[in-house]
């Protein structure tokens, strides 16, 4: 699937000898000097030396190129051409101005490229991991329609949109996965700490203990003596599943799919995808890509495999003379809604405007699920963690009440 996570990358110097025999040198962004020494070959440069840039002030790593650096970025390049400013310039005046060093040597590097005679188009390709697939088929469609100022402000509104609706997304997800954590560790406080002290009041009690305290008691024991098998066990199924999705395409496949059947997360997540099928649809049709070579770039936009495999299969079906409502029927994962607003945008050729309308709709539905869950979770959490925190409390102070009761 492609890639649409923000991209965590380091600055990279490097020298090499180009096709003339010139000695050559700069910089460029990547994940490894082996990424690095691929880029340049493609380029004709043969690299002699690459090596990864520290930050002057700490040694450590300098800044990553964020998804908002791309999305300033290209608001600020798209607002100097509709000013009229050359785009070598354009380039440097950004480039300069950047508060991010990463951001800087990037837009230097393809600046130079573009002195030297480079397309947009290929300067960007040439750093994929910052500008990925729907964003360079945008801006070769805008570079050979002429329109390329108004690609990159549809781009930048794209990429804003999708980010906003990323966010709504992490969020519905976070919440309840950051309170388990913060009742976890809690009840792990409580099991270490404040058991102990209660079980050496309670041997000189000369009785038996309720079974509830004796329960409290006996977990608290397993817990101080195994804690380490539990949190290994715990990362292990993390990692496990992280790496699986990675690997597998069949247990990532499972994982989205499964993802999609959960009681109101998969409902948000099923309009998250649907939103950003249409909104990326949208804005590659209003730019003037081919609706089959749109397709691609698409399917990697939605963020699930189960719609990235589907969107694959229609861009199939769209490439043997296939109408779009068509392919989208037959794939079954579209609500009926979506595949009768994209029918009559087809016929009545306003398809770019119909997918933003869609796109408008799920976004504002994903918004108002993730406030729906978040008003809904708030009184569920606490009355969990009340149960968890007070049946501990109530099991530890059992025995004293019945001493109390005796006595």
């Amino acid at each position: 699937m492609a890639q649409t996570a923000t991209n965590q990358t380091d600055m990279f110097s490097w020298e090499g000898i180009d096709r003339t025999g010139k000695r050559v040198r700069g910089e460029m962004s990547g994940v490894s000097e082996a990424v690095i020494k691929s880029a340049l070959r493609r380029q004709g440069v043969n690299p002699l030396k690459v090596k990864k840039k520290l930050n002057s002030l700490f040694g450590g790593k300098m800044s990553s190129i964020s998804t908002k650096d791309i999305t300033v970025f290209s608001r600020q390049l798209a607002t100097m051409m509709s000013a009229g400013v050359p785009l070598v310039q354009s380039f440097e005046i950004v480039g300069r101005g950047h508060a991010n060093k990463a951001m800087q040597a990037l837009l230097m590097s393809m600046k130079n490229d573009l002195e030297s005679g480079t397309a947009l188009a290929e300067a960007l390709s040439k750093h994929p991991l910052q500008f990925n697939e729907l964003y360079v088929n945008l801006v070769t469609a805008g570079e050979h329609a002429g329109i390329l100022e108004d690609v990159l402000h549809k781009l930048a509104a794209h990429m804003e949109k999708s980010e906003a609706l990323k966010s709504r997304v992490k969020s519905a997800l976070f919440y309840p996965t950051a309170v388990v954590v913060v009742a976890f560790i809690i009840t792990a406080i409580l099991m270490i700490f404040v058991v102990p002290q209660f079980e050496d009041l309670f041997k000189g009690f000369g009785a038996a203990l309720p079974a509830p305290t004796q329960i409290v008691i006996n977990m608290s024991n397993w817990f101080q003596s195994y804690w380490y098998i539990l949190i290994a066990l715990v990362a292990a199924v993390v990692i496990g599943i992280i790496q699986g999705k990675k690997r597998s395409p069949k247990f990532a496949h499972f994982l989205d799919r499964t993802s999609l059947q959960i009681p109101v997360i998969g409902d948000i997540l099923t309009k998250s995808a649907i939103a950003r099928f249409a909104r990326t649809l949208s804005t590659m049709f209003a730019a003037g890509t081919p609706l089959v070579e749109a397709m691609s770039s698409v399917a990697g936009a939605c963020g699930n495999i189960v719609y990235y495999d589907a969107v694959m299969k229609m861009r199939d079906e769209i490439a043997t003379g296939t109408q779009l409502q068509s392919s989208m029927r037959d794939v079954g994962v579209f609500p009926n809604m979506v595949v009768q607003m994209v029918a009559i945008g087809e016929e009545s050729g306003a398809l770019d405007t119909m997918l933003g309308k869609i796109a408008d709709w799920y976004e504002q539905e994903v918004n108002d699920a993730v406030d729906a869950l978040t008003s809904l979770l708030e009184p569920i959490i606490m009355a969990v963690l009340g149960v968890i925190v007070g049946g501990l409390v109530i099991a530890m102070y059992l025995p004293i009440f019945k001493m109390g009761q005796v006595i």
